[in-house]
């Protein structure tokens, strides 16, 4: 079964959800699903839908990578599963650690640095780079 076939109903969710700039492409035997979702709600949809499909992720053969969108000086939250989210220095992960946001903390959004990379602050005036797949705009 082609991997576009197996995975219609995520994608025809995320084309019904609004997700933006959606791009869906087939390399390696890996399906790469990319876009921009309107909300933290319709990217959790999404991951569940996903996960019927596919249970626990096992198969490997799909990478998700919608994130929610939030514009520059919004409030935004830390979507991470369990632990803080690190904010670095600079944006990448061989970045020295300068503070961490708390799952579910909400901070505000500076820029977006890149599509990987969103330059944040803290309450508590902590400002740095955060992985942006764990911010999500808060409604």
């Amino acid at each position: 079964m082609a991997l576009q076939d197996k995975y219609k109903a995520l994608i025809d969710a995320a084309n019904a959800a609004g997700v933006t700039n959606l791009a869906v492409r087939e390399q390696d035997s890996v399906l790469y699903i990319d876009g921009d979702a309107p909300s933290g709600a319709v990217k959790d949809q999404l991951w569940d839908i996903y996960n019927q499909i596919d249970p626990n992720y096992a198969s490997g053969d799909l990478v998700l990578n919608v994130n929610a969108k939030a514009d520059p000086g919004s409030k935004v939250r830390v979507a991470t599963q369990e632990t803080a989210l690190n904010i670095r220095k600079g944006p990448g992960t061989d970045q020295p650690i300068v503070g961490k946001a708390q799952k579910d903390e909400i901070i505000t959004l500076i820029s977006q640095a890149n599509d990987q990379w969103a330059s944040v602050r803290t309450d508590d005036g902590t400002e740095g780079y955060a992985y942006s797949q764990y911010l999500e705009p808060v409604a």
